[in-house]
């Protein structure tokens, strides 16, 4: 596993709900993993960047060729054991910022 920041250009990625509402999401990071074979990303709502708590959402995704990926190409994360690894994958990273501001 190893976590990736994402490229300078693509830091926040535009998402439509059921109803074609659009909200833009920022881009927390990213990161692979070998056992599932796919690529994750981490997003909260550009509208709360300023909020003391943010609601994260992840997704997996599997680039093309070219490293390219879209909004069409998030995929929800069903599988509890998958899910599992990305929770602890947050967790991990939570811990690292807390350990930050307290130095």
């Amino acid at each position: 596993m190893s976590e990736e920041q994402p490229p300078k250009d693509l830091d926040e990625v535009i998402l439509s709900d059921e109803q074609g509402n659009e909200e833009t999401y920022l881009i927390l990071f990213t990161f692979d993993s070998e056992d599932y074979g796919k690529s994750y990303v981490f997003l909260y709502p550009k509208a709360d960047k300023d909020a003391e708590e943010i609601a994260i959402q992840a997704y997996s995704f599997e680039p093309d060729e070219n490293g390219d990926v879209d909004a069409g190409d998030l995929e929800p994360i069903d599988d509890p054991e998958e899910w599992d690894m990305v929770q602890e994958v947050l967790n991990t990273f939570t811990s690292d910022d807390d350990d930050n501001y307290e130095e």
